[in-house]
């Protein structure tokens, strides 16, 4: 299994921060906010990690975090040319890394503490599907997202992007694992209204077929969303290195 980090995006929330760098590249605490996903693939043993960005900061990247060797894994590199094509277009880019092998998917300004490696370890046996990662919020929070809907066992039963009557408390995260067949599903996007490849489409296919599950997550936070979210993120952080569960 193979992961994929996408660090690419305009970042037009956090400016004037983001004019001169990557929102990824910023400090969260004590290391640059995509130090966290790739310790966290790292963690979970995936070994081999592609990190999609953008034109302007793809050197950046590299500079920083050359081969990987610091964390353990080998590191390769993607340029996203057109950054508001969306999540799934991203993905989409990962197709020649991948070489029909399962992936496990992280937004770079995503940061938690979670152990993917039980979870990377039972996907690995699995036939087919994927599997969305979510976290409980208040109904406030959680219609700024996608919300997913689930049965007893983690079986999603709907996925909807930013209702206004949330069917459930779950919010997704960045994470998502997907089968090898993720890239035949992307090439049968359609850009949405907004004219990007959208993820909760992408999920829908897996959906639609019964083999989409969920994992929920103890606590997350999106860094990259606003000044106050990356704020938090650096309270937070600290506090959680602090007492040992960082």
């Amino acid at each position: 299994m193979k992961g994929v980090i996408l660090a690419g995006g305009l970042a037009t929330r956090l400016r004037p921060l983001t004019w001169v760098t990557n929102k990824h590249l910023l400090p969260v605490y004590n290391k640059p906010m995509i130090y966290y996903p790739i310790q966290s693939l790292a963690k979970a043993g995936i070994k081999e990690i592609l990190i999609s960005s953008s034109p302007d900061h793809a050197g950046q990247f590299a500079n920083l975090l050359k081969g990987g060797a610091e964390f353990g894994v080998k590191l390769y590199y993607s340029v996203q040319d057109n950054p508001k094509g969306g999540i799934a277009n991203a993905i989409g880019m990962a197709e020649e890394f991948a070489d029909r092998k399962k992936i496990a998917v992280v937004l770079g300004d995503n940061i938690f503490n979670y152990d993917l490696k039980p979870t990377v370890e039972k996907f690995k046996k699995r036939e087919k599907g994927a599997i969305v990662f979510g976290i409980r919020m208040s109904a406030m929070e959680s219609k700024h997202y996608g919300v997913i809907e689930i049965d007893k066992t983690g079986k999603v039963i709907s996925i909807e992007e930013k209702p206004e009557k949330p069917k459930s408390d779950i919010a997704q995260s960045g994470i998502y694992f997907y089968d090898n067949r993720v890239f035949d599903f992307i090439n049968k996007l359609k850009p949405s209204l907004r004219g990007e490849l959208e993820v909760t489409d992408l999920n829908n296919f897996y959906l639609q077929e019964g083999t989409l599950e969920c994992d929920l997550l103890d606590w997350w936070i999106d860094a990259g969303t606003s000044h106050d979210e990356l704020l938090r993120a650096n309270n937070l952080v600290a506090e959680k290195i602090r007492s040992g569960e960082l």
